[in-house]
């Protein structure tokens, strides 16, 4: 059974966020932000965002769940407008068909439209009346932006920059002018940070590619829940995919660690080096193939 490669994975998961540390290549903005936060502990020139009491760690993983279980996001994306060049983009449309399941045409995306005004015009009543209510400039009322704005501020974010996504009639600041500003303040804070940091550094593929080739793992293998539901093994032949959206994409592998949170399968580069491919349980799928091992 062939092994996926790191070239192969830009292909695979090219609509997933990725980040390589090392040869430990995580997938999904989720388990990134949580591993950043682990392996790269608080210091003066990387502060804590995630919080530190339970109760404001609950608000996070809720904030979390809301947006993208919740359907905020499936909804924000049904109000890109049909007036931008990509949907008479014939390539983008059969993209986001076969990564959504649904077709993406015209009449069908204006037909989703009201609803998805609804649904969206109701979160942002939501953060308007409860979380923001008070005038916090912050979700956790922090001195400045933490995790919990992190998960809940992006696709707002998304909508606010998309030129003719909300109509002024229904939502703007003159509706919410606490969600508007706190948008706002979360851009302007972002944009400060950016600039802090400066300009990153660009790699081609090629040159990622050889950079994780010549690095050790990031952090150790881990093991196999002996009592996990699925019956998988250490070493099992594994397929691994988006539940959600981008399912046609599967990586195959050995399971190198599956826990409650998190899947680990190893794969190789073009050139043979092991790399450990890790997604979050939680909204993907994990399927034996056989009964073969590596």
């Amino acid at each position: 059974m062939p092994r996926p490669d790191v070239a192969s994975l830009g292909v695979q998961y090219r609509r997933i966020p990725l980040l390589a540390i090392g040869r430990d290549i995580y997938t999904d903005t989720r388990l990134i932000l949580s591993k950043l936060e682990t392996l790269f502990p608080p210091s003066s020139k990387h502060p804590r965002i995630s919080a530190a009491a339970s109760d404001q760690a609950a608000v996070e993983k809720l904030l979390e769940a809301w947006v993208v279980d919740g359907g905020v996001f499936l909804r924000a994306s049904q109000l890109i407008p049909t007036s931008m060049p990509l949907y008479k983009d014939e390539k983008f449309t059969k993209d986001r068909a076969q990564f959504s399941g649904k077709a993406w045409s015209l009449e069908n995306v204006e037909r989703m439209r009201p609803e998805a005004l609804v649904e969206i015009r109701r979160a942002f009543t939501l953060l308007e009346t409860t979380l923001l209510a008070d005038g916090r400039e912050w979700i956790l009322n922090t001195d400045g932006p933490s995790l919990a704005d992190i998960e809940a501020v992006w696709p707002f974010h998304w909508l606010k920059s998309l030129k003719g996504a909300l109509p002024p009639s229904l939502i703007s600041p003159t509706q919410f002018p606490k969600v508007f500003s706190w948008i706002d303040r979360f851009h302007g804070a972002i944009s400060a940070a950016a600039q802090k940091a400066g300009k990153p550094q660009s790699l081609k593929g090629p040159d990622a590619r050889a950079k994780i080739n010549s690095s050790a793992f990031a952090e150790p293998e881990g093991s196999v829940d002996e009592d996990d539901p699925t019956g998988l093994k250490k070493d099992d032949l594994v397929e691994v995919w988006p539940i959600d959206s981008g399912f046609g994409y599967k990586d195959r592998g050995a399971l190198a660690k599956l826990s409650g949170s998190e899947i680990v399968v190893r794969a190789e580069t073009m050139e043979g080096t092991e790399v450990r491919i890790h997604t979050p349980r939680h909204g993907f799928r994990i399927r034996g193939i056989g009964n073969s091992k590596l």
